[in-house]
């Protein structure tokens, strides 16, 4: 019998990543905190999104259990920004993915994995 292989740190937590990515509010949500130099209050948030404010809520609870936001309370407002460490890790992982990858041929779709 084959070993079982073993999944390292950086695939369950590429896979966890990209779970918390795997919702168009979600990726917006990331897209709009990467590109400003401050945090956003998640009222903000709300009004921009075609969700209702618990809806929210549960996005923002996913983003920040894969650890790729972080949130500051101060009563009444919740305000989230990118954690930097954590994005810059899941960006080197994607990376690590992507990296190794060879365009196909039309010569090489030919050859199909007869194990597949």
């Amino acid at each position: 019998m084959a070993k079982k292989i073993e999944f390292s740190q950086d695939d369950i937590k590429l896979a966890a990543i990209a779970k918390a990515m795997s919702h168009p509010a979600r990726v917006y949500i990331l897209k709009k905190l990467s590109s400003m130099d401050a945090c956003c209050y998640s009222g903000d948030l709300v009004e921009e999104l075609p969700i209702g404010r618990s809806t929210l809520s549960q996005h923002l609870k996913e983003l920040k259990h894969a650890e790729l936001i972080q949130g500051e309370i101060n009563p009444p407002f919740i305000k989230y920004c990118i954690n930097l460490k954590n994005w810059e890790n899941a960006s080197k992982i994607f990376s690590e993915l992507f990296k190794d990858y060879q365009p196909k041929t039309a010569k090489d779709e030919k050859k199909k994995c007869v194990q597949c």
